[in-house]
């Protein structure tokens, strides 16, 4: 017995490095960008939203879900229902795989003048989170 005592802590001694390093090795970074995409609602069907922009030759789909908010200008909450063909909007989304996930939707207000709105297309936030 009193030969299995310092074998078992040598053991104990020469393993324990090698799990404080697995767990180093399991740290992952992610990398989050989120795109603001600016145009006018074409179509909205129950999962998606198509916004035709000034940059782009064809509209855009953009998916939304339950965690989408859509808000106006100022930053108040609206329903869904305020979405509507023609209406001027800003989309912020998220790439997943190949889908475009709209994040939060800002429903700006109609233009009755006779000039043409300016509708642009840009990146914005790019958001690293480091998690163990």
């Amino acid at each position: 017995m009193k030969k299995i005592m310092p074998l078992v802590f040598t053991f104990a001694v020469l393993v324990m490095p090698y799990s404080v390093l697995a767990q180093l090795e399991e740290t992952t970074v992610s990398t989050i960008t989120t795109t603001e995409s600016t145009g006018q609602v074409t179509e909205i069907n129950p999962d998606t939203l198509v916004i035709r922009t000034e940059t782009s030759s064809s509209p855009t789909q953009y998916y939304y879900t339950e965690t989408t908010t859509y808000v106006d200008e100022t930053g108040a909450p609206v329903s869904i229902e305020t979405v509507k063909s023609g209406l001027p909007v800003t989309v912020y989304y998220n790439l997943e795989g190949d889908r475009m996930i709209a994040e939060k939707v800002v429903v700006r207000k109609t233009t009755t003048t006779t000039e043409k709105p300016t509708i642009e297309k840009k990146t914005t936030t790019t958001t690293t989170t480091e998690s163990k």
